[in-house]
Parts: structure tokens; sequence; C-alpha cells
């Protein structure tokens, strides 16, 4: 099955819109694990299994895994997702961009060492750092496209001429995502929350690709604004799938040892607000 068939298999299946992000920082763990980064996949396990039910995806973050030298606790959380989630989707958030045998390299890496269903890639090198992931039939690439960090503007909201009307970069790049890139159906988008009204522009410029929307929870994001933005269809499913990611207001919800069930808690209601806005 491809990526984006799973992604609206997942949608119909959880009635979710929500991705969980998996960005795990032993600091903020629960008593007794404060600071252990041994527990990463006890935790990561535990978040999984209180909102498997309820997310169109989940988003481990490789960047906090590697720091704490958990690369193996990554492998082993990616093989629990999919014994017991088997039917929701795993976007490995790495954000790689790179040209020739070593974005190959990367793309073993997170296909065939993780098991990933979906990448996230920067696509500023060109079409060359992303063409090698695309020969993995039905994993997903999901391009950086206007993301939601305050500087993503210095160069994705820069005109590609001095010239009104000019396309903006991030436009150009889902132009080309939607379009030519698009080689195998399986190229998705990155675009933040935070910016709404770009979100409305990214989706009229690719109307069929899935966009991974992160910043709603922790970073201001609002979750009826995205959906109005962003989805298209009726209030039971659409062809255009939107993945909505929340990490730090599911994952620290809780700082106790009931800490799973407050996650579960806030993905729920986060759900709810997502589902409300179709």
């Amino acid at each position: 099955m491809s990526f984006r068939a799973r992604l609206l298999a997942a949608e119909r299946l959880n009635d979710s819109l929500l991705c969980v992000g998996l960005d795990p920082e032993p600091s903020k763990f629960p008593a007794p694990w404060t600071g252990d980064a041994a527990r990463i996949f006890d935790f990561c396990a535990r978040i999984v299994d209180a909102t498997k039910d309820l997310v169109i995806a989940f988003k481990p973050q490789i960047a906090y895994f590697a720091a704490h030298r958990a690369e193996d606790q990554l492998e082993r959380l990616m093989a629990h997702i999919r014994r017991v989630a088997p039917d929701v989707p795993v976007i490995l958030d790495a954000k790689r961009g790179d040209i020739g045998s070593t974005a190959e390299q990367y793309a073993r890496e997170a296909f065939e060492r993780y098991q990933a269903d979906a990448v996230t890639l920067s696509p500023f090198m060109g079409f060359d750092s992303v063409e090698p992931y695309l020969r993995w039939p039905g994993k997903g690439a999901i391009l950086l496209c206007r993301t939601s960090n305050p500087g993503g503007g210095d160069l994705q909201n820069q005109r590609l001429a001095d010239v009104d009307g000019s396309p903006r970069l991030y436009e150009h790049l889902a132009q080309l995502a939607q379009g030519p890139w698009n080689t195998n159906g399986q190229l998705g988008l990155v675009v933040g929350a935070t910016f709404p009204e770009e979100l409305a522009r990214v989706r009229t410029l690719a109307p069929t690709l899935p966009l991974l929307i992160p910043g709603v929870g922790a970073q201001g994001g609002d979750a009826a604004a995205t959906v109005k933005a962003a989805w298209r269809g009726d209030k039971a499913a659409t062809s255009a799938p939107i993945i909505v990611n929340s990490s730090r207001a599911v994952l620290y919800a809780g700082g106790d040892a009931e800490f799973a069930s407050a996650a579960r808690q806030v993905a729920l209601a986060t759900r709810a607000a997502l589902n409300a806005a179709r």
C-alpha cells in the first residue's frame, strides 16, 4: 500500500487528522525516569500505546534519539509501532538534504534501517536530492515548503524575481512538488500551522498532496484555522490528506506516573477540535 493510501486508511480508521510527534526529552520525563536517556523507548512506547487509536500518523524526530545515542531505541520504537499499530503510518522526521550516493544512504537509513513509511526532506539542493527517495515503492518523501519557525520566511517567502506577482520560493516549490517532481505520486509538503494564509495558498497550488502541518499546540497554531486552510473534502473524508502534528503538548501533558493517560486526554481533545473544524 502506498504512503498516501495508508494515510487515508488511517484517517478513516481512527477518525483523525492528528499526528503525535515523538520528541523525547529525558529532562522532561516523569519521575523516576527524569533525566534517564535509557528510558526513551519506554516513554515513547507508553505514549504510542495510549494514543494509537487516535492518530493518523506518528512522527519520531531522529535528533532527539541520536543526541542521546539512542538510535537502537528508535529502531525498537519503530518495530513497536508496527506491532501495536500496524495501520498507522510512521513519518521519520529527519529533514535530510543531500545528493547522489549520500542521499541513497539516507534513504536506506529511513526506509530499510528504521522501516519508516515516509521521511521529511530539505529540498533546497534540487530534485536530485529528492529523487533517490522516490526509488522506494510505496514510501513517502515530505518536502519542507513553508515551515512554522519565524525565520522560515528569510528564504521561503522571498520572490524569485523583483517583480510584483512573481512566485515566492515556497509557492514555486509547491508547484514543483505537485507537478514535475512528483514522478511516483508519493510527495508531500511540510507547511506550518502558524501561517494559515500561506497554508491555504499551498493547498491551492498543491491540491492533491499530503500536507504535514506542525505548529499546533505548544507553537501556538490554531486547530480550526489550520483545518479551514488545508482541508479539502466533506466531513467524512478527503482525497488530499492533512497530517496535523502536535508533539510537546501531548508528550508532556502530565508530569507524573499518569503521563500516558494525560497524553491521551490531550490527544482526544486535539482530535476533537480538528474534526470539529472539518
